[in-house]
């Protein structure tokens, strides 16, 4: 009992400077997204084929290119946890996989949403959109086959390998609309295939709001979340071992 009522001391004694700069990059964070909201909805002139439905494009692009981040982070993790067999690094590769997955979660969505009016459809079976829901699958995957091994150090090395084999699903969803003429998914950044449909323009204050709602995603928002996640994490890790030390006591 001793060691239960020693617990709550340790998350307020726990690295109270980086502690300190993550609320800071939290707050940098919301600041951010705020005035990548304002962009979009004011700034950026409204699309004269598509109209004001255009505007969810900064969001839809912003949260597949945070996705990649963060399952890059993921690769980066998986490599550096089957070099040094430091826990440190798969904790840092579960937290890229489950904010990616958020992130091309929302991806879809929002995609979707912009489908309907300009598509006539929710969802269709194109080459880009069916990648994209591949990715998303395969990073499902990756959470069940850590919840399917038992062995914490068997875990470990299946996640870090599978997390690596993953991103080549990311690179596949952002190249197929490049290499493949019968989409009719559009490329906003360069020219779209002969067959897309909802392609347009991009003015300079579009192209501008773009590029802040990608920087402000990949650069503040993606970390940030990976940062929290692996926070959480790390208190689990210890409240659990806590638990464990005061059932042998």
């Amino acid at each position: 009992m001793q060691a239960a009522q020693k617990l709550p001391t340790t998350e307020t004694n726990a690295q109270p400077v980086s502690f300190s700069l993550l609320k800071l990059l939290t707050l940098a964070s919301i600041v951010g997204m705020g005035i990548v909201l304002y962009m979009a909805l004011f700034y950026a002139g409204t699309d004269a084929t598509q109209g004001h439905v255009q505007r969810i494009f900064y969001l839809h692009v912003a949260s597949f290119s945070g996705a990649a981040v963060a399952f890059s982070g993921a690769v980066i993790g998986g490599m550096m946890y089957l070099r040094t067999r430091n826990s440190k690094w798969d904790t840092f590769a579960l937290a890229g996989v489950e904010v990616g997955l958020m992130l091309s979660v929302i991806t879809l969505l929002t995609g979707m949403v912009w489908a309907r009016p300009i598509w006539n459809t929710w969802w269709t079976w194109d080459p880009r959109l069916t990648s994209a829901a591949i990715m998303v699958l395969t990073y499902a995957a990756y959470l069940m086959l850590r919840s399917g091994v038992e062995n914490v150090e068997r875990r470990r090395v299946f996640a870090s390998v599978y997390g690596i084999l993953a991103m080549s699903t990311t690179i596949f969803t952002f190249v197929i609309i490049r290499i493949r003429p019968d989409t009719i998914h559009p490329t906003v950044v360069g020219p779209s295939a002969t067959n897309a449909e909802g392609a347009f323009e991009m003015a300079t204050n579009m192209g501008v709001t773009l590029g802040v709602a990608s920087l402000v995603v990949c650069c503040l928002i993606t970390p940030v979340l990976m940062w929290w996640r692996i926070r959480l994490e790390n208190l689990n890790e210890e409240v659990q071992h806590r638990y464990e030390q005061t059932l042998y006591e």
